[in-house]
């Protein structure tokens, strides 16, 4: 997306230095003097939302693309699933019976990356959602393979910091839920889903639905945990009750381990296009 055409108008960026530089009177001290690109006041007002969600759209696309990662694997998860040895802190025993998907994910996002180093050069990514717990221990996994990884994190009231092994340069941060969304399934060549909360299942049924209504092509997605899934959602109630079809539950498989998940993406069927499908 990198736009390299010359333009015969004056840069904007040399415009905003000037600008910061003009002499101090209540004209230019006026909010109505400020440059509107350079007027956070202005940028923050409801009438400009349709702006900053496209500035959303293009700013993490325009980066990714800069860095040159062309397909990403995404890792869904739980933000509470503790580390191993910070499971005696876990708020329930479930929780810290589920920190082994910790490890699960962090031995996935290092293998994944070492492959990825070798066969593209880095350019095939992990992406998390960029904060603790199951994404923590994928962003670990790339950095303990000396690679990048991406961290898509978005601003909440109480939690939700960058943690600190996402690459820095590939850490995004979104005002917009939707937006996020979809820069995670943009590039993805695999969807990877730990256990977690409402956040994860929110991302995991979005993916679901657009691949299940050929909004996006078909990729892998993988559950970790069959017990827990199958604790969570009653799948085959959905299809018996005919609100899914019988082949909807074909659409994801379980897994248990970091090395199952990376057989099942190896050897997933390559689906034609979309367009190319006939209708359901």
């Amino acid at each position: 997306m990198k736009d390299n055409r010359k333009s015969q108008f004056r840069d904007a960026g040399r415009d905003r230095k000037t600008a910061s530089e003009v002499p101090d009177t209540p004209q230019t001290r006026s909010p109505a003097y400020r440059l509107a690109f350079t007027d956070h006041e202005f940028m923050v007002r409801p009438e400009l939302r349709p702006v900053r969600l496209q500035l959303e759209l293009l700013k993490t696309e325009m980066l990714l693309d800069e860095a040159g990662i062309e397909t990403t694997v995404v890792m869904f998860g739980g933000a509470r699933i503790p580390a191993p040895e910070r499971k005696h802190k876990a708020r329930t025993e479930t929780l810290a019976d589920l920190s082994r998907y910790y490890e699960e994910a962090r031995k996935f996002a290092r293998v994944l990356t070492e492959q990825s180093l070798k066969a593209h050069g880095g350019s095939d990514a992990v992406v998390t959602g960029g904060g603790p717990g199951v994404m923590e221990a994928g962003n670990r996994g790339a950095e303990e393979a000396g690679g990048r990884s991406v961290g898509l994190n978005i601003v909440l009231p109480h939690e939700q910091a960058p943690n600190s092994y996402v690459t820095p340069e590939l850490t995004f941060n979104f005002h917009y839920f939707a937006i996020r969304k979809m820069h995670f399934l943009m590039r993805a060549r695999a969807i990877c889903v730990f256990p977690g909360g409402f956040g994860t299942l929110d991302e995991l049924f979005e993916a679901l639905t657009l691949i299940q209504t050929g909004r996006m092509n078909r990729v892998p997605v993988l559950l970790f945990g069959e017990a827990f899934w199958r604790s969570i959602v009653n799948w085959e109630a959905l299809a018996e009750a005919g609100t899914i079809g019988a082949d909807d539950l074909e659409l994801f498989r379980f897994v248990e381990t970091a090395d199952e998940a990376l057989e099942e993406i190896a050897k997933w069927p390559v689906e034609p296009a979309r367009d190319r499908l006939p209708p359901r």
